[in-house]
């Protein structure tokens, strides 16, 4: 793009062409939404609509007067473009993004068409320059150039319009002696070499023009196949019309049905997420409890040392009478740390019960 053309809106949608084999399935030439902007060119009075997929360009589509963007569902659109020789589709978001973009195109078209108009005239004028004869008829040294036609596609490429020089008419006696004046012989020389740039312009477009009517006539061929199908689609459709307050009932039921789906699924979610939070606090508290319960056989094992040692003290006091005041004494003590081993016990006990009916 020149330094001159500028971008005048811009977009953003997924950007769709059309298979090339079946001229019926959409491919995608974006993997997401791109950004989609007109440009006018001020060099060349056009504008076009470019398109880049990373430094890829996706859509390069000069508007021309003849072509129609056609909206083919709420936020779907399409416009076909001879030049590249393709169809043109763009998926957006929104139904308004669709509607701006649609009076954009339409915006744009026109302009294209006064600026081709004004070309145009520009172009019979320059190529048209006369003399008024004595007879006040009007003469031209040179025939002028035919305006551009429009080929059979509706396209805006021009056909050939060389003029033939065994049909170009003579000039009057008057335009002849005025022609050879030095200043009018340059204007006429400018003027050919103007007409002939034109002729090879118009060559090569009738060259390329001639080359693409075959693959003109099967898309023709393919469109009108399409329209047969649709047609019939369309026939089915509307025998099958009485039926569409039904479809339309189950449409609303079945997303109501997936309204409620969607808000159960949400709610299982976060329910999994407590039971998540909750496994994590019980398996800490299993961890506790693991531990608690390594505690309490570990004080039983010493329990049942402390009750043999015990039994083994009061086969000793039957023995022997003279050791029975020291054995008391030894029996107490003993006493009063069993009774603070059971007192332990008995809290951790306690606290291993209510830890299990906490996490119960």
């Amino acid at each position: 793009m020149g330094n001159e053309e500028q971008p005048i809106y811009s977009t953003r949608a997924h950007v769709f062409q059309i298979d090339p084999n079946t001229k019926k399935n959409w491919l995608p030439t974006s993997k997401h939404a791109v950004t989609v902007s007109y440009f006018y060119d001020s060099t060349r009075n056009v504008y076009r609509i470019i398109s880049l997929d990373g430094t890829k360009a996706i859509i390069n589509s000069t508007i021309s007067p003849n072509m129609t963007f056609t909206k083919t569902s709420q936020k779907f659109g399409q416009w076909a473009d001879s030049r590249a020789n393709t169809v043109y589709g763009l998926g957006f978001s929104t139904e308004h993004h669709l509607s701006k973009f649609a009076e954009k195109f339409a915006e744009y078209k026109e302009a294209a068409r006064l600026a081709k108009e004004k070309s145009q005239e520009k172009m019979e004028m320059a190529t048209s320059p006369s003399q008024e004869s004595p007879g006040g008829e009007l003469s031209s040294p040179l025939t002028p150039v035919t305006p551009p036609m429009e080929n059979i596609n509706g396209t805006d490429e021009i056909c050939d319009t060389t003029p033939n020089s065994d049909s170009r008419p003579e000039p009057s006696q008057n335009a002849l002696a005025f022609a050879h004046s030095p200043a009018m012989t340059k204007h006429w020389e400018a003027e050919l070499e103007a007409l002939k740039g034109n002729n090879a312009k118009l060559t090569a477009a009738l060259l390329e023009s001639t080359a693409n009517v075959k693959q003109w006539k099967q898309q023709l061929a393919a469109y009108q196949e399409e329209a047969e199908r649709l047609h019939k689609r369309v026939t089915e459709l509307e025998c099958q019309s009485n039926q569409t307050p039904v479809i339309k009932s189950q449409k609303t039921e079945l997303n109501q049905t997936i309204e409620e789906l969607e808000n159960t699924l949400r709610d299982k979610e976060e329910e999994m997420e407590k039971l998540k939070e909750e496994l994590e606090t019980m398996n800490d508290l299993m961890e506790q409890k693991d531990t608690l319960t390594q505690k309490l056989e570990e004080t039983e094992l010493r329990s049942r040392v402390l009750e043999e040692q015990l039994a083994g003290a009061e086969q000793r006091l039957e023995e022997n009478q003279e050791e029975q005041e020291n054995f008391r004494k030894s029996l107490r003590t003993l006493l009063e740390l069993l009774d603070g081993k059971i007192f332990e016990l008995t809290e951790l006990r306690d606290t291993l019960a209510r830890l299990i009916e906490e996490a119960s």
